[in-house]
């Protein structure tokens, strides 16, 4: 799933169930998630139910990895990338058949970054500072050029929903009632009930199969 943007700096806290959305004026997701079927590399898209596999993928033109959400199994790690330094966390409850919430914030006044997973905050490390450029956004797949050359190894396989983007940091208490599906103040950035997006390869739009929280591994 790819979104259109236009030119900016950001300041960045991204939330996930996994999930994916978009600005102004696009169709309304509630209630929707995307699956992702198979292994692939031209299938786009973001909730998850997910193996080493790349969730969200925000390249620049001078930057492969400014943000990127990903997880490799064979190290147990969740590993967002901002500005392309790696802030892993391991250990984590990240098991599959069941839906987890992931957030990821990225202050770039401070270059300090953290991970919230399903409601709970992670240790902050320093990741680098602002995102110059026209954004590619792209979820189920990481961009190892800018809008390009995707590895099916790579691809996310499981269901994704709620994704929501800002160019703030939003609060704590935010993030949990996000994690909690409690009402939240929508993403200004990708908002999931606004979605502008364009799915590619074998990404089918379903209701959403959720009971609480979000994200579910394959």
């Amino acid at each position: 799933v790819l979104f259109p943007f236009k030119q900016m700096k950001l300041w960045i806290c991204l939330v996930m169930l996994v999930s994916f959305a978009a600005a102004a004026e696009g169709k309304n997701m509630t209630g929707k998630m995307f699956t992702f079927p198979q292994e692939t590399n031209t299938a786009l898209s973001f909730h998850s139910f997910a193996s080493s596999q790349g969730l969200f993928s925000l390249a620049s033109p001078a930057n492969q990895n400014e943000v990127l959400i990903f997880y490799d199994s064979s190290k147990k790690l969740l590993a967002p990338y901002l500005h392309n330094v790696e802030i892993g966390y391991g250990e984590l409850d990240y098991v599959p058949n069941k839906w987890h919430s992931i957030c990821t914030t990225w202050n770039s006044k401070t270059g300090l970054g953290q991970l919230w997973f399903n409601g709970l905050p992670m240790t902050k490390k320093f990741a680098g500072s602002t995102i110059n450029g026209k954004p590619s956004i792209i979820l189920g797949q990481e961009q190892d050029s800018y809008g390009s050359h995707f590895d099916a190894k790579q691809s996310f396989v499981g269901m994704m929903t709620d994704v929501h983007m800002w160019d703030h940091e939003i609060t704590p208490c935010e993030i949990q009632k996000y994690a909690e599906e409690l009402s939240f103040t929508p993403g200004n950035v990708i908002n999931w009930a606004a979605l502008d997006f364009k799915a590619e390869g074998n990404v089918f739009v379903e209701s959403k199969q959720v009971g609480c929280n979000s994200v579910c591994l394959l």
